[in-house]
């Protein structure tokens, strides 16, 4: 293959490419009599690895470590991993285009960028004007972008969500929006919804909470002190910080 074709075949640039051989990262293939470059199979899946390591966030000096490695595998494993690789691309685009495919099928101003299941489970819920509803709904939306939260923990609060006893709790913890952070109602408000959520949701959230960097201090921030102090009481037994 000349170097044209090698760069259609693995998605590069054949200046990439030249800049990979300036670097040292990809040996010099064999030159043609008429002086250009003679590019193996093997070439293109070196390649091809150097372009996925490097779209993984690695460093050229970080991808010459990992090709030093494997520089005394099989061309047949190295194949077989890059098949795989290629898999979960396919299944990665297949789960975005269904999501896609939810907010197509959804009428005008309807979508919103979120899973099927989350879909599924904000379906269920009533209307309501709460603010506290509408912040939940806000903060799970959230969530479900991260992929931080999974279709377990949905399918367990579907169940909540047209119970009236779960508005009631909204309307209670709207109440406090002006409340100091001492309110005597912030503890039987707390307790109430903790008892509210089946032991299956506490199961199904990874221990310590979802892994979002930040994301409990941007919760607090979006409540008043009074409410903030309900929520951060109700995270605490969902993370298990809170729970005998």
């Amino acid at each position: 293959m000349r170097i044209g074709e090698i760069a259609a075949l693995v998605g590069l640039s054949t200046r990439a490419i030249r800049h990979y051989h300036h670097v040292g990262l990809l040996p010099e293939p064999r030159r043609r009599p008429n002086g250009y470059r003679a590019y193996t199979v093997r070439d293109a899946v070196l390649l091809a690895r150097v372009r996925r390591l490097t779209e993984l966030g690695l460093g050229l000096d970080e991808v010459r470590d990992v090709l030093a490695d494997d520089a005394g595998r099989e061309l047949a494993d190295v194949l077989h991993e890059l098949d795989a690789d290629l898999a979960r691309q396919e299944a990665e685009l297949a789960e975005r285009r269904r999501r896609l495919a939810v907010l197509l099928a959804a009428g005008p101003g309807d979508g919103e960028p979120v899973s099927p299941a989350l879909a599924a489970l904000l379906a269920k819920a009533p209307a309501t004007d709460s603010p506290a509803a509408a912040k939940d709904r806000e903060h799970l939306t959230l969530l479900d972008a991260t992929g931080a939260v999974g279709e377990e923990l949905y399918a367990v609060l579907g169940r909540l969500a047209a119970d009236p006893a779960v508005l009631a709790l909204y309307e209670r913890l709207d109440e406090l929006a002006a409340a100091p952070v001492d309110d005597p109602r912030i503890g039987p408000l707390a307790d109430a919804m903790v008892a509210a959520v089946p032991p299956e949701a506490f199961a199904a959230i990874p221990s310590g909470g979802p892994a979002v960097p930040g994301f409990e201090e941007a919760l607090l921030a979006d409540y008043a002190p009074a409410q903030a102090e309900v929520v951060r009481r109700v995270m605490a037994a969902f993370t298990g910080k809170g729970r005998s």
